[in-house]
């Protein structure tokens, strides 16, 4: 029963603040010695999520960032296309299915205009994979799909993974 609470895993709690719409969340913090003297940690890799439901979010986060990644969160896709302008990550996790005008896959595309991030799809509804990817010249090394409600360790194992493998 280790990860099912994620909450209950995460170290030092971490620090959380808000940048146009975006959450950020960072655990890498240098206590008691001067600049100078600090050692940076290995570079964390960092996940964008973009989610509307604010507690999966924050959870996803968390966990996240107990396992040394360095997350932002979108709640909009609105939101998300405004972080991508200025935030590039090594991976998103992406909510198909978002409020607003601008839904996961328009996100997708946004995104897919600039970079070939790799992006986790995560969506309650029936998704056929194998026919969009084959569709869109993409490989599960740049997109993939985790249906919802997963566990915290599926989502972990999928990233892993994603950012493992170099995309072609």
């Amino acid at each position: 029963m280790q990860d099912k609470d994620a909450a209950n895993t995460m170290p030092g709690g971490g620090d959380r603040s808000v940048v146009n719409g975006a959450t950020y969340i960072n655990t890498h913090v240098f206590v008691d010695s001067p600049p100078m003297q600090q050692e940076a940690p290995e570079t964390p890799n960092r996940i964008l999520v973009v989610e509307d439901d604010t507690s999966l979010a924050t959870l996803e986060a968390h966990f996240l960032a107990a396992h040394n990644f360095t997350v932002v969160i979108a709640n909009s896709g609105e939101i998300a296309v405004t972080t991508l302008e200025s935030f590039m990550p090594d991976l998103v996790v992406l909510d198909l299915e978002l409020p607003g005008s601008l839904s996961g896959w328009d996100v997708l595309q946004a995104l897919r205009k600039n970079a070939a991030v790799p992006v986790l799809l995560t969506t309650s509804m029936p998704l056929d994979m194998r026919k969009y990817l084959r569709s869109h010249g993409e490989t599960r090394s740049t997109l993939d799909h985790l249906a919802k409600p997963f566990a915290m360790q599926a989502l972990l194992k999928c990233i892993k993974r994603m950012l493992t493998i170099t995309p072609q």
